[in-house]
């Protein structure tokens, strides 16, 4: 296993004092993988006073102290180092009642969640696995380390952790860990609501369609409103899914973006409230994008999800049935609009929609319509009121105030839009002199 210099100069300052020191947990799961790990976490049979007395000439990050961990600051780096330590019970299912430090690093790893981060790796002891976290990675299993139901209770957020591992390193969960996982999904409830959200925003652009269907009674813990669309069949020839299905071939199908992510999983929430038998004998769910994108609103408030990203989902939901067609000048009006960045995200999703309904339809023309946003970027388009020829001061001149400015601007650039109008000081102030 590769170590970074910072790394090692900090478990060979333990091994001189005589204790032992192991690179733990998912840098050495990661390693195993041939994979980069993004960082390295240490631990040792050194208790913190022991740790702050051989770092006393660095920099301390001190926070979980009290749990056992200090952060040593190494060439720029802070490396978290952690005494071997066991815990004790879980009573509000994420946090220990007490921390206890123990001497062997199998005792630590025995308190870690799955068998793959229960490994240590140490240059000089070689790699501690007593639960066959390697070979479980070899064969692609995910398991839990001990009694499955006592690692989900003792800490909720597990069960996601464990969603997004499986999809992350293509492992399929031991039936023991994936019953426990189920049996206990309802946990999730009593976790803070911006842990959940923190983890499904890590999970969301890795899920695919399997990993959504297989754990969908995970996802309807932590987000109620999808329950009701599992198994909710659409009675309609244009689609052959039922409703979460087709959300789930949605996610998969729009691109790792964040909020075409969420959007995406959360776009047709609306249609089992809005489902109606029509005279043709077909369901349908009229008004099931207004309805969904107040959902959505509703959802992300209580995930406590960042406004930005809540505004732009309840933007794409709420627009998400509005079908545009390779035209000029109506793809003129959406980006002036919304921009360029929103419509071309919009675009995505409705790709994506039409695309998993399962039964072939009419193709969706986004290659002509964004080689028409590319012909309005290159042509440097008049799309705002910034970009019009004329300004407030132009307008002033020609003895308007106050509202009539705001009001003749935006006149122009109607016109502008509709080509009724060119987009030249000359040709808009001969307008605006008609207008008055």
């Amino acid at each position: 296993m590769f170590l970074p210099e910072y790394v090692r100069q900090c478990m060979e300052a333990l091994e001189s004092r005589g204790f032992a020191c192991y690179a733990v947990g998912g840098c050495v799961r990661d390693s195993l993988l041939g994979m980069t790990p993004h960082d390295y976490d240490l631990c040792t049979d050194a208790l913190p006073a022991q740790i702050r007395e051989i770092f006393a000439d660095h920099s301390l990050v001190l926070a979980g102290e009290k749990h056992g961990t200090i952060g040593v600051v190494s060439d720029g780096q802070v490396v978290e180092i952690t005494t071997f330590r066991t815990e004790g019970e879980y009573s509000d299912n994420r946090h220990p009642g007490w921390v206890e430090f123990v001497k062997t690093v199998e005792g630590d790893l025995s308190r870690r969640d799955f068998t793959v981060n229960a490994m240590a790796w140490s240059p000089t002891r070689g790699l501690a696995d007593p639960f066959g976290g390697q070979q479980d990675l070899e064969n692609r299993v995910l398991r839990a380390v001990g009694d499955a139901d006592a690692r989900f209770t003792e800490d909720a957020l597990r069960i996601l952790r464990g969603v997004r591992f499986s999809v992350r390193y293509q492992l399929i969960p031991e039936e023991n860990t994936l019953q426990a996982m189920l049996n206990h999904a309802s946990l999730l409830e009593k976790i803070a609501r911006e842990r959940v959200f923190e983890e499904l925003c890590k999970l969301l652009p890795l899920v695919g369609v399997e990993e959504l269907l297989r754990f969908s009674p995970i996802f309807a813990h932590v987000i109620p409103e999808l329950a009701p669309t599992m198994g909710f069949a659409q009675h309609n020839r244009n689609h052959i899914y039922d409703v979460f299905t087709h959300i789930a071939h949605v996610v998969a199908a729009v691109p790792a973006d964040l909020s075409l992510r969420w959007a995406a999983l959360l776009h047709d929430i609306g249609k089992p409230a809005s489902f109606s038998w029509g005279e043709d004998g077909q369901g349908h769910f009229y008004g099931h994008d207004r309805v969904g994108a107040q959902m959505a609103d509703e959802i992300l408030h209580r995930l406590k999800a960042p406004n930005a990203l809540r505004e732009e989902v309840v933007f794409l939901i709420s627009h998400h049935m509005a079908r545009p067609e390779p035209d000029k000048k109506l793809l003129r009006r959406w980006m002036s609009k919304w921009g360029e960045e929103k419509l071309h995200k919009l675009l995505l999703l409705q790709q994506a929609d039409l695309g998993s309904k399962g039964v072939p339809g009419k193709p969706f023309p986004y290659k002509e319509i964004r080689a028409i946003l590319q012909e309005l970027a290159v042509e440097n388009s008049c799309l705002t009121l910034r970009d019009l020829a004329v300004s407030g001061h132009d307008l002033m001149a020609l003895g308007l105030s106050g509202s009539d400015i705001g009001q003749c601007l935006n006149s122009l650039l109607e016109r502008v839009l509709d080509e009724e109008l060119p987009n030249e000081k000359t040709a808009l102030l001969a307008a605006i002199r008609r207008m008055l």
